[in-house]
């Protein structure tokens, strides 16, 4: 479970941020498996070549493992364990979504400055 998230937001982070690094790739896949082949939100994650595209197959991803969670006995020894990954997880979405946010922020304030450079110094 929450390795698999984790594993193929690590591989859309490697195509986005063009990190080649044959072992940790190779690490990533041999943890995704057969879920890294078949069609869903986690191969869609493993391939993602957006921030944007990123946080939606890692948000997709998590409601399968919710459901998957939420289908779990209650008597089941794992289940304490399977409710922390939720959490962690969750936070790994937080903490996407705010990387992104201040990217965006990052570009937004790039064109305040450029403009008030030419404020200064007008464009001739």
């Amino acid at each position: 479970m929450a390795c698999h998230e984790i594993a193929a937001l690590r591989l859309g982070l490697m195509n986005v941020l063009g990190i080649e690094d044959e072992a940790e790739k190779q690490h990533d896949l041999e943890e995704l498996g057969e879920l890294g082949r078949e069609a869903g939100p986690l191969k869609s994650l493993s391939e993602g070549q957006s921030l944007d595209r990123l946080l939606r197959f890692f948000s997709m991803s998590l409601v399968d493992l919710q459901e998957k969670i939420g289908k779990t006995p209650d008597d089941d020894p794992q289940l304490p364990y399977y409710k922390t990954l939720i959490v962690l997880t969750r936070k790994v979405e937080q903490e996407l979504q705010t990387r992104i946010t201040g990217l965006e922020q990052l570009y937004r304030d790039l064109d305040d400055i450029h403009h008030f450079v030419h404020e200064i110094y007008p464009a001739k």
